[in-house]
């Protein structure tokens, strides 16, 4: 059995009754939605036209959220139904991340994931999914493709369907019967702060709360796109003019007139915390060990005391945001009692783990007074390493996010625990009397300099997807040139220059 749905865009009249009976059906939240209905004017009067096109789960046969879901939350049935388990849900939003066509939310009431997942509670009884049976014009069409008798079999191999995004190589199982590009690409019809007879500048962030109290902030995150600050990431902010230099004239033409409310930032300043203090926590030991054992340093004990104790409290310091960032914190040992190993939040914490584990033991040894233990020193580099990169695969999982998707992530993550590394032990040795490390200064200008050459690499190279190309130019030239090239400058420019 292989179930998919049909949205057949000539019938459907945008009535919404598929949205209320999949609320009425599993009594999702206000602010949150399984299934909604977009719609997307074209033209100027009396030459328009309105579209309406209903979205939800696509219910992927090869589903980047089941892969990089680090606890078997989501999984794909075996007739195909994506469906999930809310009892093993950590909240990490990694499912919100990978999915391109942003079906997934996290559930207000239980701070879990949630989505469309077939109504498979009545499909297992022989019955039609809610939103089917309330459809008075039979715009959805369900059923198991692999039965060529089956009504949607018969529709697919009558009509020319469309899926959204084939590029992410995802096989959507949600088809669209005569649909319009302006309808089925958000880059075309951008969201708005309110639409026809729906204000969403109360829209809801990821943690969804209710639409009375969304304009509020929940657990310490944002609550809404339209609170971020400098409405750098509410779409209507700064996509109007680079959709309108990318587009031309023709685009105020094609505008979204009702959607449902944005999810806003998924993944905040904890992520972004993570990243730092895991940079510093791997590199500070991972490159003065790989000095040491090529023969370039000599790391004596009041340094290597000094660089194993900062490792692992900033390792402390990531695993303390790791969790934090959960929306179900309490349930952050599932990662590793619960593993799904596709996922790299999974190997991540293996990872981290063991890394975390050789540098007790390599410094427990500095203190016994051993010093040439080579069989402890190469593998904690090793995990180092490991430690330092893996959220570069852990990235590139997360399909819905395509500047994420470069070949070049991996070795700038290297780069960059080069760099912190490198910074750390020049410092270190200066405090404890060491002096300024000829290797490490050597190591850490090479770094910073191969760091601003993949810069220049990233920004001239041509990028995968349209998304992409959007989402490099809004960093470039769009309403975030200001951070993003002053981060450069201060990041790279200024202390390779300090440093020669």
């Amino acid at each position: 059995m292989n179930y998919g749905f049909v949205i057949d865009n000539r019938k459907c009249i945008g009535c919404h009754a598929c949205t209320v009976a999949c609320k009425a059906e599993h009594g999702t939240p206000i602010g949150v939605n399984r299934t909604w209905v977009k719609y997307v004017e074209k033209g100027i009067f009396p030459d328009t036209r309105r579209l309406f096109t209903v979205h939800r789960c696509n219910h992927c046969e090869d589903a980047p959220c089941v892969e990089i879901c680090p606890v078997t939350c989501l999984h794909i049935r075996v007739d195909g139904i994506v469906d999930f388990n809310r009892e093993r849900c950590i909240g990490c939003k990694a499912c919100m991340q990978a999915c391109p066509y942003d079906a997934l939310h996290i559930d207000p009431d239980t701070q879990t994931s949630s989505k469309c997942n077939y109504c498979a509670h009545r499909t297992d009884r022989g019955l039609e999914p809610a939103c089917v049976i309330v459809c008075p014009v039979r715009a959805i069409i369900p059923g198991d493709m692999d039965d060529p008798g089956s009504e949607i079999s018969r529709t697919l191999s009558r009509h020319q369907v469309s899926v959204r995004k084939p590029e992410k190589n995802t096989r959507p199982k949600l088809f669209y019967i005569d649909a319009d590009a302006a309808a089925l690409r958000p880059d075309m019809a951008p969201a708005q702060p309110q639409y026809m007879g729906s204000e969403q500048a109360a829209g809801v962030g990821h943690f969804a709360a209710p639409a009375e109290n969304s304009n509020h902030e929940s657990n310490g995150h944002i609550a809404g796109a339209a609170d971020l600050p400098n409405q750098h990431f509410a779409p209507s902010a700064f996509l109007k003019s680079d959709l309108e230099e990318r587009f031309g004239e023709s685009q105020p033409n094609i505008r979204r007139t009702y959607d449902i409310p944005q999810r806003g930032v998924l993944w905040g300043w904890e992520v972004s915390g993570y990243l730092w203090t895991k940079s510093i926590a791997t590199g500070a030991l991972f490159l003065p060990l790989l000095l040491q054992l090529t023969g370039l340093l000599e790391i004596r004990l009041r340094l290597g005391v000094t660089l194993g104790v900062l490792s692992l409290v900033f390792l402390g310091l990531t695993g303390a945001l790791l969790v934090a960032d959960l929306d179900k914190p309490s349930r952050f040992l599932y990662v590793l009692l619960r593993p799904q190993w596709k996922s790299w939040l999974v190997r991540g914490a293996y990872i981290i783990n063991v890394f975390g584990a050789l540098a007790t033991l390599w410094l427990l040894l500095q203190f016994l007074g051993f010093r040439d233990i080579p069989w402890v020193e190469a593998p904690l580099a090793l995990a180092g390493v490991m430690g330092g990169i893996y959220t570069a695969f852990l990235f590139g999982q997360a399909k819905g996010r395509d500047l994420w998707q470069s070949p070049l992530l991996p070795l700038r993550m290297l780069l960059t625990c080069l760099m912190t590394g490198g910074a750390v032990v020049l410092l270190l040795g200066l405090v404890t009397d060491q002096g300024i490390l000829a290797a490490p200064l050597i190591a850490l200008e090479a770094a910073i300099a191969a760091h601003l050459v993949l810069i220049v690499l990233e920004l001239a190279m041509p990028h995968g997807t349209p998304d992409a190309e959007l989402a490099m130019s809004i960093a470039m030239r769009g309403s975030l040139w200001v951070p993003f090239w002053s981060s450069i400058v201060l990041g790279n420019v200024a202390p390779l220059a300090m440093l020669l």
